[in-house]
């Protein structure tokens, strides 16, 4: 199937993920405004959150605009087989979320994945992100970025995970709750250290906040001034493990241990590489005599 997108759209049998604002109603596209306004009717978290949306663009009921169908995480799996065969019946359907990108956690991820497994077409309309709008706002490395959404609320699975996340090196994005943000940083800085951090809040929005750039700063803020609205946290990732020390002597013991254990030579070399992070050939001209520089 072909899919439009240009002013023709919406395209009867699409499900549309809609991206909507995170705080600035400005940042609502065109397109994005065309699509909600044609749809047969839209799936939402919340209906009363887009509702308000609905009504500030002039697309509610009342004015004709598309019907609301709440939309989950405890109604998904009674509402997705619904929704699928509205697709397939030619209804064009709108997925948004309370803010934002629907699909990154939420149930439009389930969704999704549904209507592609039915062969059924999926088109977004892009818009504001939180991930991505915290991320490059944070000053920290988004070459390379990890997101992790929420953790889990349980203390003991939160630091289980955090354990987890320990060593890697890529900038993480997070959510959290309010009311648990103390314990995440808490649980951040007593396992992960201090590292650099941005925690985000009412972004587009006239007191658009982003504390950092530690996580003891932030720690130290938000026990003055208790944290309000969903939190976006931008965190440094693990530093760079420091170069290992080339000492010969030593060196040439373990390797000589290794061989007495019944490691061949190029096993000892092998082994040692691993387990220190020197050149295996640097390492194996050891027991050959050889050059010892890396």
């Amino acid at each position: 199937m072909s899919i439009l997108t240009d002013g023709s759209e919406p395209v009867a049998g699409v499900l549309y993920l809609v991206g909507t604002p995170i705080g600035n109603l400005g940042d609502l596209t065109p397109r994005a405004q065309r699509v909600l306004a044609g749809v047969q009717r839209i799936a939402c978290e919340d209906t009363r959150r887009s509702g308000l949306l609905l009504h500030h663009l002039g697309l509610s009921r009342a004015a004709g605009g598309p019907p609301l169908l709440s939309f989950h995480q405890h109604n998904q799996l009674s509402r997705i087989p619904e929704l699928l065969a509205a697709l397939e019946a030619g209804e064009a359907i709108a997925v948004v979320s309370d803010a934002g990108l629907p699909g990154i956690s939420d149930p439009g991820e389930a969704l999704v994945a549904a209507a592609r497994q039915a062969g059924l077409p999926v088109v977004c309309i892009p818009g504001p992100s939180a991930v991505t709008t915290a991320l490059v706002s944070s000053g920290l490395p988004s070459g390379r970025f990890c997101f992790e959404g929420f953790l889990p609320a349980k203390s003991s699975q939160r630091r289980q995970r955090l354990q987890e996340l320990l060593a890697e090196r890529r900038t993480m994005v997070l959510f959290e709750a309010p009311h648990r943000l103390l314990e995440l940083l808490e649980d951040l800085l007593e396992l992960l250290g201090d590292r650099p951090l941005r925690v985000a809040r009412e972004l587009t929005k006239r007191h658009e906040e982003q504390v950092g750039p530690t996580v003891s700063a932030a720690l130290a803020h938000f026990r003055q001034i208790a944290p309000l609205g969903e939190c976006t946290l931008v965190l440094g990732g693990a530093p760079e493990p420091p170069a290992a020390v080339w000492e010969e002597g030593s060196l040439r013991l373990q390797l000589e241990h290794l061989i007495a254990a019944g490691h061949s030579r190029k096993d000892a070399a092998r082994v040692l590489a691993e387990s220190t992070g020197h050149n295996r050939r640097a390492l194996y001209a050891l027991l050959h005599g050889g050059s010892t520089a890396e």
